[in-house]
């Protein structure tokens, strides 16, 4: 019972700094992508039910100071729909450095990217667990399901190892973020 206790505290922690973050920390950067616009659809080749491939993102506006990028793709409808208790995680991506402009498409879904400008990116671990991007994947139920790509601007170069989820890198980057910035997607499942 103790150790139960312990670990919702811990979480209700958690659930806090994220909030503080989203809350305290200015939302300056813009978030774009050549496959869909904000507010609009995730194409099919994107989701887990098609090709599961990454979608390309730009950023810009980045703050002065910005020494490292991250990046959390969520679904938070999950929560709202009583499906999870928290937004189910479908990408997270840290140790970007500052110098890249965005993320191609088709990003591997190794743990360490070795890719031309992204150097020391780490693909952390989605919502099965994972290294890697995940694709949109809701039940055939009639909802629409919104996926938020949020960018964090890091003012420090965390050189953060392998295997972060979505909770321990809000953790390593709380007191470090100078900026957000957010692109969302709709995806619906109609079979």
């Amino acid at each position: 019972m103790k150790k139960l206790i312990t670990t919702l505290c811990a979480m209700s922690a958690l659930l806090i700094s994220v909030q503080g973050i989203a809350q305290a920390i200015p939302e300056t950067i813009t978030v774009t992508s050549s496959v869909f616009d904000h507010h609009g659809t995730v194409p099919e080749a994107n989701s887990a039910y098609g090709a599961n491939t990454s979608i390309d993102l730009n950023w810009s506006n980045l703050p002065a100071g910005t020494m490292q990028l991250a990046l959390i793709c969520d679904d938070p409808k999950v929560v709202e729909l009583g499906m999870m208790p928290e937004p189910f995680v479908h990408w997270v991506v840290y140790n970007i450095p500052a110098s890249a402009a965005g993320l191609p498409a088709g990003m591997p879904v190794d743990a360490e990217v070795n890719l031309p400008g992204l150097t020391g990116t780490i693909n952390g671990l989605n919502g099965t667990s994972r290294a890697g991007y995940f694709g949109p994947r809701p039940p055939a139920n009639g909802q629409l399901h919104a996926y938020h790509f949020r960018v964090f601007a890091i003012d420090a170069d965390l050189d953060l190892e392998p295997g972060l989820n979505k909770a321990s890198l809000l953790e390593a980057i709380d007191g470090h973020v100078l900026a957000t910035g957010m692109l969302m997607g709709h995806y619906e499942r109609k079979e």
